[in-house]
């Protein structure tokens, strides 16, 4: 098990290599800051492609098992609590972001599923998903990876229950309400038209988001090298009371995926920033990215947004607060 760890989720056989590359290659000293965020900014970019590569056909392979109408078919069969848990289950095998989430969202609201059921799918989607448990066990362990997914579901679960007991049906824009509701046939693909599809998505999600990799891992490496410690406990350490709340704030703004976040979250987490802090920025940026809020707003009006946006802002908060409370149960 430690073997599979090492090796295949943690890649050390590629950080040896990357380290060999750096020293003999490029002649630079590992343990410099120069170096050593080369080495970072290396090692940590070809990791992530490899296994988001890995992770999104065998994701996608999946996902060519759900389309939006199988998907919708499943959900309307259930209600209250149980619907809001299974739209939250079925968002975690479901590999999208939270902008390209907000088309399903219409889509499930125009078909007439209570609002509870599409906002913890809205939740879940991009939020938690297969591969990021198995890139997450990858960078932090097992512990912390389950822990995130589970915590993750749990706000899905409870944000779209509590939209629910609002009775916020008339906040939908009624665009939305009017528009047809066309319930496409499910099509039976053949292995190889699941595997081209898989292929294709790992080319079009790789399109969309390694411009946001290369940010994110270009900016773990800087705060891993450069920044020093002393500088980034002061602000996100267990000094200072409101961290979960600025790393809430500082992560809505950005734009990323979970795999963006992760090389700033590891760089914070080798800094002895605390998981739940940590956690707390993860899932600001990617259940509340600026630009899918600015989608949703043409959704949905501006009450029921400020509702949707208070609820997760609490509870990822809540969650922030609590694993630094609780984080020697991770360790």
């Amino acid at each position: 098990m430690d073997w599979i760890n090492n090796q295949v989720l943690k890649m050390e056989w590629l950080s040896n290599l990357v380290t060999l590359f750096v020293e003999k290659i490029l002649k630079l000293d590992i343990n410099s800051k120069i170096g050593g965020s080369v080495q970072f900014f290396l090692y940590d970019t070809i990791k992530i492609f490899i296994l988001l590569s890995v992770l999104i056909f065998l994701i996608s392979y999946i996902q060519s098992y759900f389309p939006p109408e199988r998907t919708k078919k499943i959900l309307s069969r259930f209600k209250g609590i149980i619907g809001n848990t299974i739209g939250a289950l079925l968002g975690t095998i479901t590999p999208f972001c939270s902008c390209s989430s907000i088309p399903i969202f219409i889509g499930f609201t125009n078909a007439g599923l209570p609002l509870g059921i599409t906002f913890s799918f809205l939740i879940s989607s991009p939020l938690v998903d297969i591969g990021s448990l198995l890139i997450l066990m990858s960078f932090f362990g097992g512990k912390i990876a389950i822990a995130y997914v589970v915590v993750g579901l749990i706000l899905a679960i409870a944000g779209g229950t509590v939209i629910n007991s609002m009775s916020l049906e008339d906040e939908i824009q009624s665009y939305v309400k009017e528009m047809p509701n066309v319930d496409a046939e499910i099509e039976s693909l053949t292995r190889k038209q699941r595997i081209d599809y898989a292929t294709e998505e790992v080319k079009n999600i790789i399109k969309k988001v390694w411009v946001y990799i290369l940010i994110g891992v270009g900016i773990g490496a800087a705060i891993h090298n450069w920044i020093p410690q002393s500088v980034i406990e002061r602000i996100l350490g267990n000094d200072n009371l409101f961290a979960p709340i600025l790393a809430t704030a500082v992560g809505i703004p950005m734009y990323a995926d979970i795999f963006g976040t992760i090389p700033i979250a590891e760089a914070l987490f080798l800094k002895g920033v605390p998981i739940g802090t940590i956690l707390a920025f993860m899932m600001s940026v990617t259940a509340l990215s600026l630009p899918s809020m600015i989608m949703l707003s043409r959704v949905i009006k501006p009450k029921l947004l400020a509702k949707f946006v208070a609820i997760v802002s609490v509870g990822i908060i809540i969650i922030g607060y609590g694993f630094n409370y609780f984080s020697y149960l991770l360790v």
